[in-house]
Formats: structure tokens, C-alpha cells, sequence
């Protein structure tokens, strides 16, 4: 078998199995796979696969078909233009997720306290400790999203505290900046998901509860006694919640409410600043 006939081989199972990204899936396998990049790809791609890669290919592409996220296969998504660990246990960085990143460097200078609540990945927050010099600190209610928040900091050498925390249950001390990436798909909804996600990413980062606002409602409300007079308090939010978070935040006495939207024109993260009468 061909690195050719190999990779078509993987386009037309993962077509008949309804996998929309079928090209892209079974490219980015084969070159996990093998090694070979899209260039080198070409160059060989009339060359006879070993049979070892042939069969571990395969194995991925069977398991691909039934809907495990290819990030799950491959064990790793990049993000920030960083390489981040991903597996069951966390959701898989999305890139509407680096608005969130990208905002609150808006409001950072060096030696700023940020921490991040839901880690999970640790993507946000290991991204900031990367681009800014600041202090980092992050926490999750989950022991396993916290072992991967841990293996990424290290690889990338980012300087991150993790705490293993639900929401600001074992935060200490205040800072410049909170952000959050919280769950905020309503339950109802969780059953319509993709079945990668449906199946496959932790149902504890997605579900917001009843009406999908239920963390930003405790984190906002509790954020007060964690921020700095003057520090902000980002989120990321589900396209339909901007209204409803702006208002969360302004009930709490929030400045500065705004909502920001992604490349597609959705709203995306609300930010507000705590005000001194908070």
C-alpha cells in the first residue's frame, strides 16, 4: 500500500461514516502516523507505506470513524501557536477561546496576578505566563484536567500555580485579573452536541446547568472579594449569553461591561472592571 492509496483508503471510511472533515482528519492521522509533513507527503507519496504504520494507521482511522475526537488520536491540539496536551479528561482548545487570551492582555502589565478558574487544558492561562510577564495561577475541580494543566505548563516552561479548587473555594489572596472559560452549554443541549463532544469531552467543562449561566452567576458574584479594586473579570461566553452575562456583571456593580466578538461575529468573551464600591 502507498502513502496515496493509504490516505484515500482513510478519506473514503471516514466519509461513509459521516466524519465532515474527512480530507483534513485523514491527512493530519497519516502524518502523525508517519511523520511525513504535507510537503515531504507529496514527494513520496508513490512510495510503499511499512506495514506497521499501514496498521497503526488504520487503527486510528477505526477509531476516528467512530467520532473520537482526532485531537484525542493525535494527543494534541495547538493553541496560541503552542502545542498543548489534550485527552479525555479536558476539553479541546478551540481557537474562538484565544479572544479570550488576547483580551485580557489588554488589561495586563507586567508583574499583574491573573488567575484562571476551569483551567482544564490549561491553555489560557499557560498562554498568558508565556506572552506576559505576570504572575499565574490557575485552579480546576478536576484532579485529572489538573495532571494535564501540570504536563503542559512543564513542557512549555511556563511558571503556573495550579490548585485543585471549586471556583474560589481554596483561592487565596486578589488579583489584577480573573478569567474563566466556565461550562455554559444548557443541559437540555448537551444530548444535541456532536457526538465528539457529546461522547467524548468531559461532561463537567461543558455543563452550565439549567439555563447555561448557572457558573457565571457564583463566579461573578464571588469574583468580588478576589479582585483588585480596578481589576477585571473576563469570560468566555456561548454566542447566545452576552446580554445575560453583561447584566450578571452590571447587577454586581461592574464598570466598564462589554461584550467582544470572535472572528465570525458572534459575541464571544464579556469583560468588566470591579469598581471600588463593589
Amino acid at each position: 500500500m502507498t502513502y496515496r492509496g493509504l490516505q484515500r483508503e482513510g478519506i473514503q471510511i471516514l466519509r461513509e461514516r459521516g466524519i465532515t472533515d474527512a480530507v483534513t482528519d485523514a491527512q493530519i492521522l497519516l502524518e502523525h502516523v508517519t511523520g511525513l509533513d504535507r510537503a515531504h507527503f507529496l514527494l513520496r507519496e508513490r512510495e510503499e507505506c511499512p506495514k506497521e504504520q499501514c496498521r497503526r494507521y488504520r487503527e486510528l482511522i477505526a477509531r476516528r470513524a467512530e467520532h473520537v475526537p482526532v485531537q484525542h488520536l493525535t494527543g494534541v491540539q495547538e493553541f496560541m501557536g503552542y502545542p498543548f496536551l489534550v485527552n479525555e479528561h479536558v476539553l479541546v482548545p478551540r481557537q474562538d477561546t484565544e479572544l479570550l487570551v488576547l483580551e485580557a492582555e489588554r488589561h495586563l502589565y507586567p508583574g499583574a496576578r491573573v488567575l484562571d478558574l476551569c483551567t482544564g487544558s490549561g491553555c489560557v492561562i499557560i498562554s498568558l505566563a508565556k506572552r506576559q510577564s505576570i504572575e499565574a495561577s490557575a485552579s480546576d475541580i478536576s484532579p485529572e484536567a489538573l495532571r494535564t494543566a501540570r504536563a503542559n505548563a512543564e513542557r512549555l516552561s511556563a511558571d503556573v500555580t495550579f490548585v485543585e479548587s471549586d471556583l474560589f473555594a481554596h483561592i487565596r489572596g486578589t488579583y489584577d485579573c480573573i478569567v474563566s472559560n466556565p461550562p455554559y452549554i444548557r443541559s437540555a443541549q448537551i444530548p444535541e452536541l456532536m457526538p465528539e463532544v457529546r461522547d467524548h469531552e468531559p461532561r463537567l467543562a461543558l455543563d452550565g446547568r439549567a439555563d447555561g449561566l448557572f457558573f457565571y452567576r457564583r463566579i461573578v458574584r464571588e469574583a468580588k472579594d478576589f479582585l483588585r479594586a480596578g481589576g477585571w473579570l473576563l469570560f468566555e461566553i456561548g454566542s447566545d449569553q452576552g446580554e445575560a452575562v453583561m447584566e450578571l456583571m452590571r447587577a454586581q456593580g461592574y464598570g466598564s461591561v462589554a461584550v467582544q466578538k470572535d472572528l465570525a461575529g458572534l459575541d464571544r468573551v464579556v469583560g468588566g472592571r470591579r469598581e471600588r464600591d463593589v
